[in-house]
C-alpha cells in the first residue's frame, strides 16, 4: 500500500532577525554610578514636608536607611531606626522625658542630639548598659518647607546651602511643591529629567505644552560651571522630513508660533521680561544637573527643580519645587496660580508622564544616540565627583 500524499506547505514568514546593538551597552565605564543604585551618600536629601514630623516618631527610608525623626521643642531630629538591645523600631517608641525618644520593647532611652543611651527604664536608675551604647545619628535641616537629611560616611555635614541651587540662598523666594513616592530607580528619573530629546516627543500631548511651540530636534552642547553642567541649545528645528517617511511636525493651528532666535531661558523661548534674579544668575542653559540628583529648568519668570531622593534601588522620592523671586503681598498671586492650576497642570498631568517612563525604563543593556550626550556628561559628572569625594574620605582617614 502506498503512502498518503502529503501536501508540502511552505511557509513565507520571515526569519526571525537578531537586533543590531553595536558599541557598549552596560555601565561599566561608570563604576561610581553603575554601584550607586540606591544612591550617592554625602549629600542631604529631602524626606518629607516639615508638616510631617511632629511629637509623634516617624519612619522614612532613604538610601535604603530607615530613620526615625522626631521634632521636639521645635526641632527636628533623625536616629537610626532600630532599637541596638533587640532590634525594635525606635518609630514604635514615644518620649517619655524631654529630649529623649524610648524604645516600645524595654524602655531603652536615647538621647535626641547624640544619640547616648539615657535610661534603660526596666533596669532601673543605675543600670550600667547606660554610657556604653550610643544610637546612630543624623543632621537634619528644613529648608523650602521640607525636613532634609544628611546621609554620610562619618564626615561632618556641609551646611545645607551648599547643597542646594546657589540663587535659593540670600533670595526673597515663594515656593509649590509635591513630594511623590515613585517606583523606579532614581537614575532613571535623574536621567529623564535631563535627558535632550524626550520631552519634544513625550510631552508633547501634556496639557502643560498643549498651546506652545515644540521643535521636534535639536542640536545641543553640555557646559560645564562649577558643579553644574547645562544643556546649551545651539539650534531648534521645528520640522523635518525623514528619508522614506515623510515630514513630521510637533506643531499645530492652535499652538504659539515658534520663535525665531534660539534662546536659553525657557526651552522654547518667550516674551515675557526675564526676573531680575534669573537675569543676574547668567545661566548658560535653561537645563542644568548637579550632584547628588538636582534637576534645574529656567524659565523666564520662574525656576522648576527636582530632587531624586533614593528611598532604596527600585524606589525614589520625587521632589518637584515651583519658584518664583517674589515677597510680600505678591506672593499672594504666585499661590493662587499655582493651587488654582499650575499644579494640577505641571506637577500632575505634565509629570505623571515622566513618572510612567521611569517606572518601565529597564536599562541596561541600552543603545544610545546623538542626544544621550546629556546623559553621557551627567554620568561623567557624577563619576568625577565620587572620585573626588572617595579621595577626600581616605585623605581624611574616614574612608
Amino acid at each position: 500500500m502506498s503512502e498518503p500524499s502529503r501536501t508540502a506547505t511552505t511557509s513565507r514568514r520571515r526569519p526571525v532577525q537578531p537586533g543590531k546593538l553595536p558599541g557598549r551597552q552596560d555601565w561599566s565605564t561608570w563604576p561610581n554610578y553603575q554601584a550607586a543604585a540606591a544612591g550617592f551618600r554625602g549629600y542631604w536629601y529631602p524626606v518629607c514636608y516639615s508638616s510631617a514630623i511632629t511629637g509623634k516618631p516617624t519612619q522614612v527610608t532613604m538610601l535604603g536607611e530607615k530613620i526615625v525623626l522626631i521634632r521636639d521643642n521645635g526641632t527636628v531630629y533623625g536616629l537610626k531606626d532600630r532599637c541596638p538591645h533587640r532590634g525594635v523600631p525606635l518609630s514604635e517608641g514615644n518620649q517619655q522625658f524631654p529630649g529623649t525618644i524610648s524604645c516600645p520593647y524595654h524602655g531603652w532611652t536615647f538621647d535626641l542630639g547624640t544619640g547616648e543611651l539615657k535610661a534603660a527604664i526596666t533596669d532601673g536608675p543605675e543600670s550600667p548598659i547606660c554610657g556604653k551604647v550610643t544610637q546612630p545619628t543624623y543632621p537634619v535641616a528644613e529648608r523650602l518647607g521640607m525636613v532634609w537629611v544628611f546621609i554620610g560616611d562619618g564626615e561632618e555635614a556641609p551646611p545645607i546651602d551648599q547643597h542646594l541651587p546657589e540663587e535659593l540662598a540670600g533670595n526673597a523666594a515663594v515656593a509649590g511643591s509635591r513630594i511623590q513616592r515613585r517606583v523606579g530607580n532614581w537614575r532613571f528619573a535623574c536621567e529623564n529629567g535631563y535627558d535632550e530629546g524626550h520631552a519634544k516627543y513625550l510631552h508633547r500631548t501634556s496639557l502643560w505644552r498643549l498651546f506652545k511651540a515644540m521643535p521636534v530636534w535639536n542640536k545641543t552642547r553640555i557646559e560645564r560651571r562649577g558643579r553644574w553642567i547645562y544643556r546649551v541649545q545651539l539650534e531648534q528645528h521645528w520640522e523635518a522630513d525623514f528619508p522614506g517617511l515623510g515630514p513630521w511636525s510637533n506643531q499645530a493651528w492652535f499652538k504659539l508660533k515658534p520663535p525665531k532666535k534660539v534662546g536659553n531661558i525657557g526651552n522654547t523661548g518667550s516674551h515675557r521680561e526675564v526676573d531680575p534674579v534669573i537675569a543676574e544668575q547668567n545661566f548658560p542653559g535653561f537645563a542644568s544637573v548637579a550632584m547628588p540628583g538636582i534637576l534645574r529648568i529656567v524659565y523666564p519668570t520662574f525656576i522648576h527643580y527636582e530632587f531624586y531622593a533614593p528611598i532604596d534601588a527600585e524606589n525614589h522620592l520625587y521632589v518637584g519645587i515651583m519658584v518664583e523671586f517674589r515677597r510680600g503681598l505678591k506672593v499672594l498671586p504666585f499661590y493662587l496660580k499655582y493651587l488654582g492650576f499650575v499644579r494640577w497642570l505641571f506637577h500632575g498631568q505634565f509629570s505623571a508622564q515622566d513618572k510612567w517612563m521611569v517606572e518601565v525604563t529597564d536599562a541596561p543593556p541600552e543603545r544610545l544616540y546623538r542626544p544621550d550626550d546629556s546623559l553621557l556628561q551627567w554620568r561623567k559628572l557624577a563619576e568625577e565627583i565620587s572620585e573626588e569625594r572617595a579621595a577626600r574620605l581616605r585623605e581624611s582617614g574616614v574612608g
